[in-house]
């Protein structure tokens, strides 16, 4: 993927690899969510970098947003149970950390940016506290 040439979910589902699509994994729509979570923060870090106050938020809103779909990967790829509900708790507080990013960054980003990447982050912290108290029991 050279430039980004997306704007909604449904557009970015249709540019990604097939590597990524196969994997088991990416019947969870919460790392589905999660990994388009980190491309928006990845274009919305554009505009913060234009911002001389909004660049030191720059790389802790990347490393935050790429750390959900990065602990959802390992834990899933270690197995089911308690041990992969330990990385979906760091995912959500990755999410958390995400967040609360877009609302430290709202002087530098669009007020319609900043909800809709709040909103998708809660969402993505919903689905992932299902699943993660799901396997804590077993």
């Amino acid at each position: 993927m050279d430039k980004v040439d997306w704007k909604r979910y449904e557009e970015w589902l249709e540019v990604l690899p097939n590597c990524i699509k196969e994997d088991p994994l990416w019947r969870l729509e919460a790392y589905r969510k999660s990994l388009f979570l980190s491309d928006l923060a990845w274009l919305d870090c554009e505009k913060l970098q234009g911002n001389r106050l909004g660049q030191a938020r720059l790389s802790q809103l990347l490393r935050s947003s790429g750390s959900i779909s990065a602990n959802v990967e390992e834990g899933y790829g270690r197995g089911f149970g308690k041990d992969y509900a330990r990385f979906l708790r760091i995912a959500i507080g990755s999410a958390r950390e995400t967040r609360g990013w877009y609302w430290r960054s709202r002087q530098a980003l669009e007020a319609e940016v900043v909800n809709h990447r709040m909103n998708l982050a809660t969402e993505i912290i919903r689905m992932l506290t299902i699943i993660a108290e799901q396997q804590r029991k077993r």
